[in-house]
């Protein structure tokens, strides 16, 4: 085995090892990559040849977390790992947005990165080291590809940037970004912030490009020494210089005058559409299918070239609007009458419909990934359904898009929504984008704050969104930067760049580069182009609803909550659940316990507050410790020959003698009260030793005139015994006697 290892320190003396030659040497490129306790294993692979007509880059990265890694087992009946979870899939989704614009343009061959978490510090957070290991991997491959890259996690921790914190210190951080970068250029940016400005993002980015050019020029040296700085050749498209030369000649003012037509979305694709189709009549009809490719290729490149010299030339977007214009904005809430919380949020032709549903603790999303199992009281869920893009397909699971895009929105507002004390719902949004040209994240983050604002979730401010995009031209050295960009623009321009924030700082981030050279100067624009752009979202959506509803709606779920001392906690469970399910059943409400500290925290969700005061005053019965001296309100629960058993409390039972149901002289217990009777009664006595109870009925009614006790007769020992044993205690008595 030829095995080479190599070192990279950080600041803080931590190191990151990246060992090539030992494992999966039958891939074209593998590497580990180690810190600490957690080890990658990634391995590349690609076809030797680009399947027929294939004309784009066929890249499939996968990331999956092994549950031996943490030394743990997977869950559900078949105990191996499954499907990928949101997590594996955001971490694929940023070692993919890395490395896609780094292949070459013409290189279509089938490329396969897999990256396995084969051991896991529980302390390390693997997805910072994840991209790293993708491009360490292709360094080593013949892969041809623009890299190396890194990624690297910057957070802010009491004041201090640091790389690749621990699980531990990201809890304290205000800043939580990821950073992928070539040595020269930032290439993917994401996550959260907590309201900060866009100087200090922008000094967390320049911050991980320091250390991320450490990690590329270790890559490089890598690369030199497994021999494989030189690249395979490859041979993936056919050109025909003259062909590409008439598609340009006949198309470009025509789709320059398309472009500029200010249409729809739709009626400019047909317009697209129909005049490469003018072209194609231009060419020999026998000759036209083995040109198709050529030509489809070509016209797009003139389709883009034309939309970008009109904005770089003229300032003039494919709607009309110049490049700091935002879409035409309308909004309205409670859309749907029967959800607890609604809103549609429309900004040109991206339309979001968005709802919130409350639920209870036991609605909570659990999380059970390799290293994190915890719960989430907020969730958001993004759906894209083809009718939204016009498409005639079918619709299939939730895609990996899907996935990305609810979690920048759910990251967007989660800083914002009061959970805990401040809030014991459990909150769901869901946003179903029903149109779509751009920014469709954005305008969840839009919809999403609205529909919480009307379901009455009290936020601690409203968060807006907005989608940067770029045109640049390397020759000329123009640039214009857009605000609220359209999805041609995304696709044809040269950066996506979504803001999300509160009218004080920014909340969450994700930009995705396509060119190289962005100069920081641009992005600090960008910033505050998004930073003016996203106040006059904020300011339209508050025409439609300024501050949250003060209450929930009516049909909205009460909960209340009460505090319990630890110890009445498995009185109020029961033995097997018994008590607790009895007190859902019977109140129709559904009760959450949870222990915190020396208390037991009680919830008691239910749609009537009859139930829900009755749930209440069952588990206080139970919980309450019987005062001596205080009067209450029992039912008989069964009669014995010198007295009758009283529920004075729920399952807290005390004995009514004979001789305190009255004052005067009774033969029979049943002539004063019978099994099912109300009474009430005062307690006496509290036995110290057993903790049984004494009730009486005459020590609340007034003494007769001259009344005289009457002498008691000793009763045999056996009654004695049976009088004795018959006193409650603060559990339930055995009915069974």
């Amino acid at each position: 085995m030829n095995i080479i290892k190599k070192t990279i320190e950080l600041s803080d003396g931590r190191t990151i090892e990246i060992e090539t030659g030992k494992l999966a040497k039958q891939a074209d490129g593998s590497v580990v990559v180690k810190m600490g306790n957690t080890m990658l294993l990634a391995a590349v692979t690609c076809a030797k040849e680009a399947k027929e007509d294939v004309d784009f880059m066929p890249l499939q990265v996968e990331y999956k977390e092994k549950y031996a890694a943490a030394g743990r087992y997977p869950g559900g009946f078949m105990k191996r790992e499954g499907r990928a979870s949101d997590y594996e899939v955001l971490v694929a989704r940023l070692i993919d947005r890395a490395l896609r614009p780094l292949f070459p343009e013409d290189f279509h061959a089938e490329v396969y990165v897999v990256v396995n978490l084969i051991s896991a510090d529980k302390d390390i957070m693997p997805d910072a080291l994840a991209g790293l290991a993708a491009s360490a991997a292709l360094s080593v491959s013949d892969i041809p590809f623009g890299g190396p890259i890194s990624e690297v996690r910057v957070a802010r921790i009491n004041g201090e940037l640091k790389i690749n914190p621990n699980y531990s210190e990201v809890e304290q951080a205000d800043i939580d970004i990821i950073v992928a970068a070539t040595y020269d250029n930032i290439m993917m940016v994401e996550g959260e912030m907590k309201e900060v400005s866009e100087h200090d993002m922008l000094e967390a980015i320049k911050f991980a490009h320091a250390e991320i050019k450490k990690h590329c020029a270790m890559q490089m040296e890598l690369s030199k020494e497994t021999g494989k700085e030189q690249k395979r050749t490859y041979c993936h498209e056919t050109n025909d210089e003259e062909l590409r030369a008439a598609v340009q000649h006949f198309c470009y003012d025509k789709c320059y005058a398309i472009a500029k037509s200010n249409t729809a979305k739709h009626e400019r694709s047909d317009a697209f559409d129909a005049l490469k189709e003018q072209f194609i009549e231009t060419i020999p009809e026998e000759e036209r299918e083995e040109k198709q490719a050529m030509i489809d290729r070509y016209y797009h490149a003139v389709e883009k070239e034309a939309m970008r010299n009109m904005i770089l030339d003229e300032g003039i977007r494919l709607d009309g609007r110049n490049t700091t214009q935002i879409r035409p904005i309308w909004c309205e809430v409670d859309y749907l009458p029967a959800a607890h919380g609604s809103a549609v949020f429309t900004r040109g032709e991206t339309q979001s419909l968005t709802t919130v549903t409350l639920g209870t603790k036991l609605d909570q999303k659990e999380v059970d990934d390799v290293l994190v199992q915890d719960t989430q009281q907020f969730v958001l869920h993004y759906n894209f359904p083809p009718f939204s893009t016009g498409e005639a397909r079918p619709m299939r699971g939730t895609s990996r898009r899907e996935v990305g895009h609810g979690n920048l929105a759910w990251r967007a507002l989660k800083p914002m929504v009061p959970i805990d004390e401040e809030n014991p719902y459990a909150v769901r949004v869901v946003s179903d984008i029903l149109e779509s040209n751009g920014s469709s994240s954005m305008a969840t983050v839009c919809a999403g704050t609205l529909a919480l604002m009307d379901a009455g979730i009290q936020l601690k401010k409203p968060v807006s969104g907005i989608a940067m995009g770029l045109i640049t031209d390397s020759k000329t050295k123009k640039y214009a930067v857009l605000s609220d960009i359209l999805g041609d623009e995304d696709h044809l321009g040269d950066m996506d760049f979504k803001v999300t924030g509160t009218k004080d700082g920014i909340t969450a981030t994700q930009m995705d580069i396509k060119v190289d050279g962005l100069p920081y100067e641009v992005l600090e624009q960008a910033l505050e182009q998004a930073r003016q752009g996203r106040l006059h979202i904020m300011g339209e959506m508050l025409k439609t609803l300024s501050t949250p509803r003060p209450e929930f709606k009516p049909h909205v779920p009460r909960i209340e909550q009460i505090i319990i001392p630890k110890d009445f906690i498995g009185a109020v469970i029961g033995t097997g659940g018994k008590v607790i399910q009895e007190i859902q059943k019977v109140t129709d409400t559904t009760i959450t316990i949870t222990e915190e500290g020396e208390n037991g925290i009680v919830e008691i969700f239910g749609t009537s507050k009859e139930g829900i005061d009755a749930a209440l005053n069952w588990i206080k019965g139970i919980t309450t410790i019987p005062e001596v001296g205080a009067v209450y309100t029992g039912k008989v629960t069964s009669i014995l020959e010198f007295g009758a058993f009283v529920e004075i409390l729920p399952g807290k039972e005390g004995l009514l003698h004979i001789s305190e149901m009255a004052w005067k002289k009774t033969a029979k217990v049943e002539d004063l009260v019978h099994s099912g009777d109300e009474v009430t009664v005062k307690l006496l006595e509290v036995d110290e030793r057993t903790g049984k109870l004494r009730l009486s009925i005459r020590a609340l009614q007034e003494k007769p005139e001259g009344y005289v006790e009457p002498e008691r007769r000793q009763r045999p020992s056996g009654n004695r015994d049976r009088d004795r044993r018959g006193g409650g205690g603060h559990g339930s008595r055995d009915r069974r006697r």
